[in-house]
């Protein structure tokens, strides 16, 4: 009877201290009933509800992630299947190339007596329609593909430089333009002269035979053509990998 009367205030002490707004539930431990606050099983509920939404995430994530990279894997497959590209040549007529790789242009560096010729180059950047004789460098016949290059030549160390700003179709070199400006020095907006096609043309003649004597010839921009074709190919497939590889480290 005494065991009994010591055990009775334990039992009479309340398990959990709620303020009055919690509800509480009863469950049994042994023969005695115990009220658990209610908002201990809707933390538990919540807390599962939580885990399930970023499981599901990540299921769809990585659902999303691997069929990127299952079509990336595809397409550079078929483009290397389709056509293999090329390596890219280092030289052509009097000129080195050099590819820049990863980059939208090239540039050629060449010598004609004691003069420097420079040649930047970009990739394919404008199109026209294709006349129906029209032939080279064009997709589906239906469009001739253009390309600019800008052509510096120096000469001597006075630092002057005779720009020569041009177009490069499938089978010709066209001038657009041409300056003098200083080398380590160029002004915001210089007088470029005329548009070409005013000048005189005796005049017109004449610099066009003083390009074609340094390499800057319709053989140049046939060969252009071609190595931008190549290259295009080749920067598809690089940056293609350069994604796939980006999207593979997030699935790691």
């Amino acid at each position: 009877m005494a065991r009994l009367n010591l055990i009775r205030p334990l039992l009479r002490k309340p398990m959990y201290t709620c303020s009055s707004s919690s509800r509480t539930l009863p469950f049994l431990i042994g023969d005695h009933q115990i009220q658990q606050p209610i908002f201990n099983i809707t933390l538990k509920k919540h807390s599962l509800f939580q885990f399930q939404r970023s499981y599901i995430f990540d299921m769809r994530k990585s659902a999303f992630e691997g069929n990127i990279l299952r079509l990336l894997r595809n397409e550079i497959q078929y483009e290397l299947q389709r056509s293999t590209p090329t390596q890219p040549v280092a030289n052509f007529d009097i000129f080195t190339v050099d590819d820049r790789p990863g980059e939208q242009w090239i540039r050629l560096k060449g010598k004609f007596k004691d003069e420097g010729i420079k040649v930047e180059v970009t990739m394919f950047d404008g199109a026209i329609p294709a006349s129906k004789s029209g032939g080279g460098s064009s997709i589906g016949d239906e469009v001739k593909l253009h390309i600019t290059l800008i052509v510096n030549i120096t000469k001597g160390e006075d630092g002057e430089v005779l720009e020569f700003m041009c177009s490069a179709w499938p089978d010709s070199i066209e001038i657009n333009r041409l300056f003098i400006r200083r080398d380590d020095k160029m002004s915001a907006q210089p007088y470029a002269g005329p548009e070409f096609k005013e000048l005189d043309d005796e005049l017109q003649d004449s610099l066009y035979e003083f390009l074609e004597a340094r390499g800057i010839n319709d053989e140049l921009a046939a060969f252009l053509h071609e190595y931008m074709k190549n290259k295009d190919k080749i920067e598809f497939i690089r940056w293609m990998g350069t994604v796939k590889t980006f999207i593979e480290k997030q699935v790691e």
